[in-house]
């Protein structure tokens, strides 16, 4: 992330070539971060052409290569494994061809901690859940399928974000990034958005994201956002 602007002495006034302050740091997305976006939604999409360029934008702006493959894996929670390997079968054929450009990308790492299993795994995933969202989850609708509700805590906030290779904001980054891709998933971006705001991402962040979706995947991608943020502040403000 850039560095504050030092202030200028106050006898003096700024220069007109550029603004006067500068956005916090932390309100803003880095690179890196912005980045995640479009791959998400390109690989939720199944927009393989634009992906190839995402990727090599991604890497390009400091994504290694383990971040990119977490990314990917973690489409097949959202859009299915289809996408998810078809996104994956791309970046083997990004990083090939980047390496026979001479470009040699971080390689990344695997997960400091061994995942759990069996009734760990339950709970472990139970307890990010909780985290993540901020309070358990239930409701009617797990009462009636209960499978899924067991398919969401183990293999979603179990399997997946029990991961630590990959943060949980570059996580959510990546899910509203697939989520907004996705016709009909407005409730799941409006509650992915919550979600990111519980993990540190700011309104402010979120509105630029937006902005990225808008300037690198689409319209419709970025109305979606848009909506659905409106919706989540709104929830918060009440």
């Amino acid at each position: 992330m850039s560095t504050p602007a030092t202030s200028a002495p106050a006898s003096h006034a700024p220069s007109p070539s550029r603004p006067a302050t500068r956005p916090d740091p932390s309100d803003t997305l880095s690179a890196r971060q912005q980045a995640i976006v479009p791959i998400g939604a390109f690989a939720a999409a199944g927009d393989i052409a634009r992906l190839n360029d995402a990727l090599n934008q991604g890497l390009d702006a400091g994504l290694t290569i383990s971040d990119a493959k977490e990314i990917l894996v973690q489409v097949y929670a959202y859009a299915g494994f289809p996408r998810s390997l078809n996104a994956l079968g791309e970046l083997m054929k990004v990083v090939d061809g980047r390496q026979k450009r001479g470009i040699h990308d971080a390689p990344g790492h695997s997960p400091g901690a061994p995942i759990p299993t069996g009734d760990a795994l339950l709970a472990a995933g139970t307890a990010n859940q909780t985290s993540l969202v901020g309070q358990p989850v239930k409701g009617p609708l797990f009462d009636f399928a209960p499978a899924i509700d067991q398919y969401l805590k183990t293999h979603l906030f179990g399997d997946i974000f029990a991961r630590d290779n990959l943060d949980w904001q570059s996580r959510e980054l990546a899910t509203v990034g697939m989520l907004s891709a996705l016709p009909g998933a407005e409730s799941q971006l409006q509650s992915h958005l919550a979600i990111s705001m519980n993990v540190g991402i700011t309104a402010a962040q979120l509105t630029q994201l937006a902005g990225v979706l808008q300037d690198r995947v689409g319209d419709d991608p970025a109305r979606r956002t848009r909506e659905a943020l409106d919706k989540q502040l709104a929830a918060k403000a009440k």
